[in-house]
């Protein structure tokens, strides 16, 4: 399957039957275009470069090293599944890269988003560069292109930052989702193994929480951010809405206010919850939480999340808010 433009005649791929036929082509022109060298491939646990990942190791097995960055700015348990998946349960030959104090240290003080993004992009460049440095016989380079990326930005995936690597670096890309969409994704990734909540993820933003722990980053609220999102999530997937809202979040912004608990004064965080639905992502609208959920979701958060007296519902549907905020 070569090229960048996808056939007219090409079936959608919709069934584990259409998804295994897809994999055994891909894997047999795999092994053709790498032969007996290298593949390197940044791993972040998203969809397209974990299914990526498990394509490449089905094809040519050891011959992919991949690297996993953790930048501090993942889901919580999103690190450890990364290595249970692919090293533990795959056998991989994986890389774990701990950058987290790196750029922490890089974003300290920083609370432009669209500076915060650069960091972000930037020092993930220079740490998988390093890491590539440090590799012999490496002749390829893994991509988690799919087609809506082809037709959007020219074929560079941006948020897998690796369009910025120092051109003496001279890898062939190895690109084989880059003619399916997302949803044609998911089924290849089912039908090679990969768990459901790999396979279904929603979407996530490439510089991470980085863009949900609202001004300039700091240690206490990340982790506010990573545990009550854990919780949110936790409570959809118990309610039926983890398959039924698109995207789902918690955002905490840079300021404090006034509450009580044990009845003592407290001066802490609020968490905001996100929750909307969308088809193209050019428009959402609000998923119609229960209240009673709600309220649930409220009294975990403000009684097991360090450094939170408030819980805010978002009732904003784009337009005219965006659905990140930042």
């Amino acid at each position: 399957m070569t090229g960048n433009v996808r056939p007219e005649t090409m079936a959608r791929i919709t069934t584990p039957e259409l998804a295994q036929a897809f994999i055994d082509e891909q894997a047999q022109e795999l092994r053709s275009q790498i032969g007996d060298k290298k593949v390197l491939l940044a791993l972040s646990g998203g969809v397209d470069s974990s299914v990526v990942a498990a394509l490449l190791i089905k094809a040519i097995g050891k011959q992919l090293v991949c690297v996993h960055v953790n930048h501090g700015l993942l889901r919580k348990g999103e690190p450890e599944q990364v290595i249970e998946v692919f090293r533990n349960q795959m056998n991989a030959n994986l890389v774990y890269v701990d950058a987290v104090d790196r750029f922490l240290d890089k974003l300290a003080g920083v609370a432009d988003p669209e500076q915060k993004r650069k960091i972000i992009g930037a020092e993930f460049i220079r740490v998988f560069e390093e890491e590539a440095r440090k590799l012999d016989g490496i002749e390829f380079l893994g991509q988690g292109t799919i087609y809506p990326d082809i037709l959007e930005s020219d074929g560079v995936k941006a948020h897998h930052n690796v369009g910025g690597l120092p051109e003496d670096l001279q890898f062939e890309l190895v690109e084989p989702v880059k003619l399916l969409f997302k949803d044609e994704v998911r089924v290849v990734g089912k039908a090679l193994g990969l768990p459901d909540n790999m396979v279904f993820r929603q979407p996530f933003p490439g510089p991470g929480l980085g863009v949900r722990c609202l001004g300039a980053i700091t240690r206490d609220r990340l982790e506010c951010v990573r545990e009550s999102d854990a919780i949110l999530r936790e409570e959809f997937a118990k309610n039926g809405l983890e398959g039924k809202v698109w995207q789902y979040f918690t955002v905490v912004p840079d300021f404090k206010s006034v509450g009580v608990k044990n009845g003592k004064r407290t001066f802490a965080y609020p968490v905001i919850l996100r929750a909307v639905n969308t088809t193209d992502a050019m428009t959402a609208t609000v998923e119609d939480v229960p209240f009673s959920l709600l309220e649930h979701i409220t009294d975990r958060i403000t009684h097991e999340v360090d450094g939170v007296n408030r819980v805010l519902f978002d009732l904003t549907p784009k337009p005219c808010a965006t659905i990140e905020w930042e």
